[in-house]
């Protein structure tokens, strides 16, 4: 698997995901087993680039590459500018974000929006695109099925995209309409794989080693691009590259390991948020891992009133410890593979 000049591991990746894919989380996925990660979209807006928010969100000490940096935005000159501000704070490729569902960014006619205007869509490709390609560095893009179903138009973009010089194209398999509601759906991807000739990602419910290999399988897809079903539980990276590699399931993960690996992303955690906010911002991670476990909503509730690091970190450490005498390894609950094809 390539990215241009980027030779991946192999072929399961993290999407990006909004106020989830900062720096922390990316290394530890890739800690993981992930070949690939993508940042959180960075704003093309000049005025909001000094701003605490965004320096966090560009921010990628101690990141090993090739560093991914997703940017957003409804202006082509302004979104080549954001490239390039980013290449110089050491994005290594840079990713454009026409698959958002979010209203607030939709409401600007960014994201997913922009699959509406194939026009401006194209423009805002070949700008950054331009603009990457003086300092070498590649474009890819993270696109929607389309707006809604009566308007898919990926096939049509992907093909555009293409010509403009994007070098990977991921797919999330719903329209914007959709937003995560219903099922993915991975006809449309696998039109898309048939179409053009650059690595095409398949992204959408995959949650799963068994239903990763279904995906890449029924589209044809060069990779899988995981998001959701990595919150909290980040070990699926490796799980995934195991079946797909040996075709046999790893077990679950030791509750030693888990416990360790959430201290250590606390720590790491709080280092990029600083102590007031990281420990509550924080609290989406926790409830992600401990999701299903045994007295995971009393121990949510008790943690929602901790506003203090050092207290944080030791009810966590507690709680795996009393986890950890009654079974040696965590066991999570499993969902049920969907393929889902549409008409």
């Amino acid at each position: 698997m390539r990215i241009a000049s980027f030779q991946l591991a192999h072929n399961v990746f993290v999407a990006p995901m909004a106020g989830v894919t900062d720096r922390p989380f990316r290394m530890l996925c890739k800690q993981l087993g992930a070949a690939y990660a993508v940042s959180e979209m960075v704003t093309s807006r000049k005025d909001l680039w000094d701003s605490l928010k965004t320096s966090r969100r560009t921010n990628h000490d101690g990141e090993t590459g090739p560093i991914a940096v997703q940017i957003a935005g409804t202006d082509a000159d302004m979104m080549a500018e954001a490239a390039v501000y980013n290449i110089q704070r050491g994005a290594q490729i840079i990713d454009i974000n026409m698959g958002c569902p979010a209203k607030k960014v939709c409401n600007k006619w960014a994201g997913s929006a922009l699959m509406q205007d194939e026009t401006l869509a194209i423009a805002i490709i070949q700008a950054v695109v331009d603009a990457a390609s003086a300092y070498d560095v590649p474009v890819t893009l993270k696109m929607r099925t389309g707006w809604r179903a009566d308007q898919r138009n990926v096939v049509t973009l992907a093909k555009q995209a293409e010509s403009a010089g994007v070098q990977m194209i991921t797919v999330h398999g719903r329209t914007r309409e959709q937003g995560y509601s219903g099922h993915a759906e991975y006809d449309t991807i696998a039109q898309v794989k048939a179409s053009v000739n650059v690595p095409v990602v398949a992204n959408g419910d995959i949650d799963s080693p068994q239903k990763a290999q279904q995906v890449l399988q029924y589209t044809g897809a060069d990779a899988v691009m995981i998001g959701r079903a990595a919150q909290g539980r980040p070990w699926i990276f490796r799980e995934i590259h195991h079946f797909l590699e040996h075709g046999s399931l790893l077990a679950p993960p030791l509750v030693a390991e888990v416990q360790r690996l959430l201290l250590h992303h606390l720590q790491d955690h709080y280092s990029l948020y600083g102590s007031h906010l990281g420990v509550r911002s924080a609290r989406k991670h926790i409830g992600w891992y401990t999701h299903g476990l045994p007295e995971a909503k009393a121990f949510r509730q008790t943690m929602n009133v901790i506003d203090d690091c050092d207290r944080q970190l030791a009810a966590v450490s507690d709680y795996f410890e009393r986890l950890g005498q009654s079974s040696d390894r965590l066991h999570y609950p499993e969902s049920e593979p969907v393929l889902e094809t549409h008409a």
